[in-house]
């Protein structure tokens, strides 16, 4: 995949665990909880419909109560290798009045030695876009879940 560096925000990284272990990470709810968002905030409730038009739904709260859902869409997948999912679209392609950032997301888990190569892309539909969420945090917040994630996996 050719990444346009205007419009996409890559986060890659070598995990210890192999892709089924990561892809479980991905699409198991009680999984998913454990280390979806960097702490001290957390996942509190997650729905994944393992389907194209399947719903991708997590609920974020902070240390102070702070509440933030986030409701999607899958659009693909390939069981242990890719997972694509947005918030511009609900469940079965139903589309969002508001989106959250208004991006798609494509995270791969490719076989590395006994390990996996892991990337995830946020891909958006502007220029604007892209820098507001990279502003966010996009790095340092999807890259603190990553770690969560290495974390998890490695004692799986």
């Amino acid at each position: 995949m050719l990444l346009n560096p205007e419009l996409d925000l890559e986060l890659t990284r070598s995990f210890t665990a192999p892709p089924v272990v990561i892809w479980r990470c991905w699409t198991e709810p009680e999984l998913i909880c454990q280390w979806f968002c960097p702490k001290p905030w957390q996942v509190t409730e997650a729905v994944i419909d393992l389907r194209a038009g399947g719903r991708f739904y997590t609920l974020m709260r902070g240390p102070e109560g702070e509440s933030m859902p986030n409701e999607g869409s899958l659009l693909d997948l390939e069981p242990g290798r890719k997972l694509v999912f947005t918030d511009l679209f609900k469940a079965d392609f139903a589309p969002v009045a508001a989106p959250g950032l208004g991006f798609a997301a494509i995270v791969t888990m490719d076989p590395q030695g006994t390990g996996t190569l892991y990337r995830a892309v946020a891909r958006h539909r502007s220029a604007d876009e892209a820098e507001t969420h990279r502003k966010m945090g996009f790095h340092e917040g999807w890259g603190a879940a990553a770690d969560q994630l290495e974390d998890l996996s490695k004692g799986m």
